[in-house]
């Protein structure tokens, strides 16, 4: 499947910056559709799939993704608003932190949003009365994105692995690789944290602080 046909895919699927998301997933050996999953959550909202580009977080949170700016140097800096690098900085984020919990997407997204695969994080109210935690609202996200129904109960908030990433992988390296571009939008925003320590591109050793939060 080639990458026009997923950015299509997740475009009719509500997504925004699809091309930009399925390329930085590609890059990254990211699924794309968790990919879109965490821009859904972090700048989009319940119920919706689509992730706006727009600063939040009292001014602190920069793109699709709303990479923190009082840790990362890469969000004090005008590209932190452009889709692609924005979603590429992000997937660099999330692929490393995959690495670092062996797979385990549900720790690696909850380390993602507050530093700690332990941690709850930002909740989440569904239309359906679901609260949900980040990493399991970022998961329903991700159910919608590949054709599931799942009922709320089923998503646990546990330390079991949710999806393997070696079947990310898999899955992403479908995507031949590539880097289109589209027109910066701006719309809302749902808040969203990275406390990491600021690097422009070692995504690893971003992980290396123990004091890590993204709301």
């Amino acid at each position: 499947m080639s990458i026009d046909s997923i950015a299509s895919r997740l475009a009719a699927d509500g997504v925004a910056y699809a091309p930009q998301i399925a390329a930085a997933a590609r890059r990254h050996a990211l699924d794309p559709e968790l990919l879109a999953a965490v821009a859904a959550q972090e700048t989009g909202g319940p119920d919706t799939n689509a992730g706006r580009n727009v600063v939040g977080d009292g001014g602190h949170g920069h793109g699709i993704f709303q990479i923190d700016d009082r840790w990362h140097s890469f969000a004090q800096t005008t590209v932190a608003l452009d889709p692609a690098k924005n979603a590429d900085y992000a997937a660099g984020m999330l692929s490393g932190l995959l690495e670092r919990y062996g797979g385990n997407v549900h720790d690696a997204l909850s380390a993602y949003n507050a530093g700690s695969p332990n941690a709850a994080g930002t909740r989440t109210r569904w239309s359906d009365g679901s609260d949900l935690a980040y990493a399991d609202s970022v998961m329903r996200h991700y159910q919608r994105l590949s054709g599931q129904s799942p009922h709320a109960g089923a998503i646990a908030e546990s330390g079991e692995t949710i999806a393997s990433v070696g079947a990310l992988q898999s899955r992403a390296q479908r995507l031949p690789l590539a880097a289109p571009t589209l027109p910066l939008m701006a719309t809302n925003h749902q808040q969203s944290v990275h406390h990491y320590q600021p690097q422009a591109t070692d995504y690893v050793a971003l992980l290396d602080d123990t004091d890590e939060t993204n709301s």
